[in-house]
Formats: C-alpha cells, structure tokens, sequence
C-alpha cells in the first residue's frame, strides 16, 4: 500500500504538471495543505521533502515553498515505460503490435544485446497511442533469452514493462537513451499518420538487468507535435524528462 506522504506527493507533482501551480509561484502553507489533505503536517513535510529532493520545489527554513520547475523528472520505471509515464501524467496509453518476426541477429543487434552473430532474436514494430491517438513508433530488438515471454503478450498489452515482470520478475534496471531528430520514412508516416519527411525526435536506447545483461535495444520514433524531452538541472538531480507535446 502506497504511504500517504506518497500520495501526496504524487497529487502536488501532478499539479504542477497541469500547472496549477506554475513556475515562480509558491505552494500553499503546511498547515493549508495538512487540511486540504486531512493529514498531520509532519506528513505533508515528508510529501514536499520528495519534492524538494527532485528539484521541483525550493525551500527555505521559515519561508513557503517556490515552484522551480514547471514539469517534474521522472523516474527510471518512467522514462523507460511509455504506459507508466502516460499514467503519471493522467493519460491513457495504448499500444497495439503491427508486425512480429524472429530473424537471426544482424551485426548491429549481436553487438547491442552482446550475443552471437546469427543467434535468433525478435524484432516487433509496436504503435503507441495517447488517449488513442498514435504518438510513437517503437522497433524492438528482443535478446533471445527473452523472447518467448515477449512474444506470448497479447499484440495490444498496453504496457511489456509491467507485463514482463509480472510473467518472469525480470527488472529493466539501467538504459542509454541517445536522442536526436530524423525524417519520417513511408511506413513512419503511414502508421502515424504523418506526411513522409516530416519531422521525429529519435529515441535509440538499450536497456539491461541489474547484472548488465541486455534485454531489448530499440528505436523509438515520438510524433514531434506530440511529445518533447527536457532537462532539468539542479545541484542534486539531472534528469532527462519526457513530456507531452502542449507542454512545449
């Protein structure tokens, strides 16, 4: 069960999300918050102390609480999941599979999922919606190791992540995301529903277990209307944020 703190917590970043509370502006008092909540306000300290660890808020000693950062860094589980963002942000996700092979392994895979030339790996190309328009294409290369588990998922599981470790109890614990801009191709467009060459921020990223062992490597193409990434950089914390389009 989630603690209260933690649901508070959760309530403030998804304001400050909406911009309820914008940049600049200050939050309410502790004791405002405590009745709002109809909590204690040591409980609301623990919920604005999270916040203030992420950056998102400044504080100092007898003074109320400054909104720093308009959109909140996410965590790891976030970044690395499409449907667990989305549901931090009050989105619905979809994802549905619109192709499926095994194929041997091309000296590209064999060197991101660190396997041998030829080993039999999955490739699935995967739409991803938000609220039920498409917004990302996602091209997966699976080791082999795991792919019989991916592959059982039904084509329109809206999350593997959460899928996979309720199956298997496999954790995606570390990524490298390399991020730039390319031209929409004919297939791009077609299941985007975009004109060919417009324009798509590229997400090339290889995600491990605890141990380092290589899971997945893909290449995620986000509409450019649809969705940015940001930095927020602070003394404690600099993390990469993904966010909606209208938030640009």
């Amino acid at each position: 069960m989630t603690a209260r703190h933690e649901e508070i917590a959760g309530e403030l970043r998804r304001a400050i999300d909406r911009e309820e509370y914008t940049v600049g502006s200050l939050l309410p008092a502790e004791t405002e918050l405590a009745a709002h909540y109809g909590v204690s306000r040591g409980t609301v300290r623990q919920a604005v102390a999270a916040l203030t660890a992420e950056g998102l808020i400044g504080s100092r000693q007898g003074a109320r609480r400054v909104v720093l950062a308009s959109r909140r860094s996410q965590s790891f589980a976030e970044l690395r999941s499409f449907a667990q963002w989305a549901r931090a942000m009050g989105r619905q996700a979809t994802g549905q599979v619109v192709a499926q092979e095994y194929s041997p392994a091309t000296a590209e895979d064999a060197v991101r999922l660190q396997l041998a030339a030829g080993t039999e790996v999955l490739h699935i190309i995967r739409v991803r919606g938000l609220d039920g328009e498409p917004v990302l294409l996602e091209r997966t290369v699976y080791a082999d190791w795991i792919s019989p588990a991916v592959a059982s998922i039904e084509p329109d599981c809206p999350s593997v992540t959460q899928r996979l470790y309720e199956d298997t109890g496999l954790v995606f614990a570390y990524g490298e995301h390399v991020i730039d801009a390319v031209a929409a191709g004919a297939q791009d467009g077609e299941l985007l529903g975009l004109r060919r060459t417009s324009p798509l921020l590229r997400v090339r990223r290889v995600t491990t277990t605890r141990e380092g062992r290589p899971v997945e490597w893909s290449d995620d193409r986000y509409r450019s209307d649809a969705v940015s990434f940001s930095v927020h950089n602070s003394i404690g914390n600099n993390a990469l944020a993904r966010k909606t389009g209208d938030a640009m």
